[in-house]
């Protein structure tokens, strides 16, 4: 059953301005994201023998680190932004991520940037944030569209981001970072000035439950929706084959078809601009035709099988319609995912239910890049046991599969 609409904070007017400047400040976001996170596997590849196998090996724990320090968290930063409201929160978050770009760039050693990884992790809760706001500022029938938008803003974000951090990567390992840091301040301080308060006092969360904070206790609350189980599990295990993909990009494409940081991230950006047509133009028409039910459904059904042809893909060209299968997949689905979640939860606990989803993806960090890098390290090794380079894809593949499953009998009659 759906959860009543929010009682409005803002007129229709000031909505519409909030969204925009919400978008924009993501954007803003995502583009210092795009700049830093293709080069991060390079830097530590700088830093230890050169390899691919070890670099694979060396950024499973450093990415593990950065997973294991944003699932505990950000359940706890989604209650405060429920007390607190979403505001002060965002500007938080965008202050930690810009010191953490700092930290980043001055490291010296795989231990200060394994330090300053945890320190990005402790603040890497926009996602969670923006998606409470927009939440607040939209009506349940619009959300699936909204959150669409959100991921268009994203993809707009790593259009241009990934393009300039190879360009910038060339010209030295650590420039990007020191880019994505200018780029955090200037939007800190757009988001001071414009991006007003989308959570009344009056609709905000007096007395939280502060032991909702352990991400542990807070999936098993959530988990006790009956509709949302199967979705969450699916949600789990999907992202975190999405994770291990993105935690392993670079690397895996260096080794099995000798690109570049140039060709990475132009691989990247056109990531971005598949996510800004399908999240912005896409989404809301086909799940006003559709309902979101079945394009969660037919989106992992497509991401499926785009991970398989990913997995036997044998040279650079093939890669770019499967990117473009893999995001029409998942760029629907996702947004639709969320929409079903969100509609399933009253309006004072969205931060709390967005920090949930956001501990899974967190969780998915942990899992995904973790056994993903392995299975990089393993293959790309001499003499691998298993000697299959598209490992990863193939069993993304059979998880999305099971994703399928999942989400036809989770579906209402």
């Amino acid at each position: 059953m759906d959860a009543p609409a929010p009682e409005p904070t803002l007129t229709e007017a000031a909505k519409r301005r909030a969204l925009a400047v919400i978008l924009m400040t993501v954007v803003i976001n995502m583009i210092g994201v795009g700049l830093a996170w293709p080069i991060l596997p390079k830097l530590v590849q700088s830093m230890g023998s050169g390899t691919v196998s070890d670099a694979a090996a060396a950024y499973a724990v450093i990415g593990t680190i950065y997973a294991l320090a944003q699932f505990v968290f950000s359940p706890l930063i989604g209650i405060i932004s429920d007390k607190y409201g979403r505001r002060p929160v965002m500007l938080v978050t965008l202050a930690g991520l810009t010191v953490d770009y700092i930290f980043v760039a001055l490291a010296p050693t795989l231990v200060w940037l394994a330090f300053a990884r945890l320190v990005g992790g402790v603040f890497g809760a926009t996602v969670t944030t923006a998606n409470a706001y927009v939440t607040d500022i939209s009506e349940p029938e619009e959300r699936a569209r909204i959150f669409g938008l959100i991921g268009a803003a994203f993809g707009a974000g790593f259009i241009l981001g990934p393009l300039l951090g190879g360009i910038l990567g060339e010209i030295d390992v650590r420039l990007p970072f020191y880019a994505a840091a200018g780029l955090g301040a200037l939007n800190l301080v757009f988001a001071v000035f414009f991006l007003p308060e989308s959570l009344n006092e009056d609709r905000r969360r007096t007395r939280p439950d502060w032991r909702e904070a352990n991400p542990l206790a807070s999936l098993r609350k959530i988990a006790r929706f009956p509709a949302l189980m199967p979705l969450l599990i699916a949600l789990l295990i999907t992202a975190t084959a999405q994770r291990g993909l993105e935690g392993t990009w670079v690397l895996y494409t260096e080794f099995r078809f000798g690109w570049g940081l140039r060709e990475a991230a132009w691989s990247l950006a056109f990531v971005g601009v598949m996510y800004v047509i399908v999240q912005g133009f896409l989404v809301g028409p086909v799940v006003r035709r559709i309902g979101d039910w079945p394009t969660v459904i037919t989106g992992f059904a497509v991401s499926c099988l785009s991970l398989a042809l990913y997995g036997i893909a044998t040279t650079g060209w093939m890669v770019y319609p499967l990117i473009a299968l893999y995001v029409i997949g998942n760029g629907l689905g996702a947004p639709a995912l969320t929409a079903i979640c969100s509609k399933s939860v009253d309006g004072d606990r969205q931060g709390q239910l967005q920090g949930t989803l956001q501990a899974i993806n967190a969780l998915a960090i942990i899992i995904g890049p973790l056994f993903a890098s392995l299975v990089l390290a393993h293959v790309s090794a001499e003499n691998p046991i298993v000697d299959v380079p598209g490992l990863w894809f193939i069993g993304g593949a059979f998880v999305f599969a099971l994703a399928v499953v999942l989400a036809i009998r989770a579906r209402p009659r």
